[in-house]
């Protein structure tokens, strides 16, 4: 299979296992999980073309971390980012002292006015570094990068969790925690 198309059914099980499971008749469990059969007898009725090989392939080359096997390896999740209601069962940690959140200019007026918000996702995504947060705004357009006060945040009481792929989460940040990135 070539790149493009690998990029594409990689996308495509991202939709699946984190906004749309019933796209190809599976659902997922209270925690996120698919059964990995079930997923590949979805998929390929789709129309697309999946077996382990492919499933395992794609898990191992995706840079972002963004899928991970259950222990025994008969199931599959994303890591982050549902739009569904999953308990993806994070236990909170001690944020460093900042996070940084990448996004468009476009939406700066609204951020600086009311926080990050989780909008279709259940938490807001933070990046460890500056790089990865600009990476990320640039996806959307010109890229702002707003650092995120995470150590004064968590001694007001606000919890922070670190998914299996290193993206940071929390369920909101108010403006006051924010700092726009001039840099």
């Amino acid at each position: 299979m070539d790149e493009k198309s690998m990029t594409r059914l990689s996308r495509f099980l991202s939709l699946i296992l984190r906004h749309k499971p019933e796209e190809i008749g599976i659902s997922l469990d209270a925690n996120g999980w698919a059964d990995i059969e079930e997923l590949m007898d979805g998929v390929n009725q789709s129309g697309r073309k999946i077996d382990r090989e492919l499933l395992e392939h794609i898990v191992a080359a995706d840079e972002k971390g963004r899928y991970v096997f259950s222990d025994d390896c008969k199931r599959i999740r994303a890591c982050q980012g549902h739009s569904l209601a999953v308990d993806m069962q994070f236990t909170p940690v001690e944020p460093p002292e900042f996070l940084y959140h990448g996004t468009a200019s476009r939406f700066s007026e609204q951020i600086e006015r009311d926080g990050l918000k989780p909008r279709t996702r259940q938490y807001v995504h933070l990046s460890l570094d500056r790089e990865t947060a600009v990476n990320v705004g640039s996806r959307h357009g010109k890229p702002v990068v707003y650092v995120v006060l995470a150590r004064t945040m968590r001694q007001a009481g606000f919890l922070f969790y670190c998914s299996e792929n290193n993206v940071w989460l929390t369920e909101r940040v108010l403006p006051e925690y924010l700092k726009r990135d001039h840099e």
